[in-house]
């Protein structure tokens, strides 16, 4: 992210210079070159950026109110702590 920021602050140089009314057009055309090289770096980084933010807010969000939802045992009996056999005869 610093890298990111020193380049905008090299890109607002950049764009301070150009405007300069004194600049050489040799000069200001390399300038104006550097600043679109910076321009499209910067834009990838944000593209990347952008990337990681997408990934982060599709993720689930876990609560602490939330518990899983197994239900692997409610129906099962208190007493036996089983959920109960068949009746006889009735296999399944």
């Amino acid at each position: 992210m610093k890298n990111f920021e020193e380049n905008l602050e090299r890109l607002e140089e950049i764009s301070r210079s150009i405007k300069d009314p004194d600049v050489k057009l040799e000069d200001a055309l390399n300038a104006f070159e550097e600043g679109i090289k910076l321009a499209k770096g910067m834009e990838k980084e944000i593209d990347k950026i952008e990337g990681k933010i997408q990934v982060l807010m599709n993720q689930p969000v876990a609560s602490a109110d939330d518990k899983p939802e197994l239900d692997l045992f409610s129906q099962a009996d208190e007493a036996s702590g089983s959920a109960g056999a068949p009746k006889t005869g009735l296999r399944q």
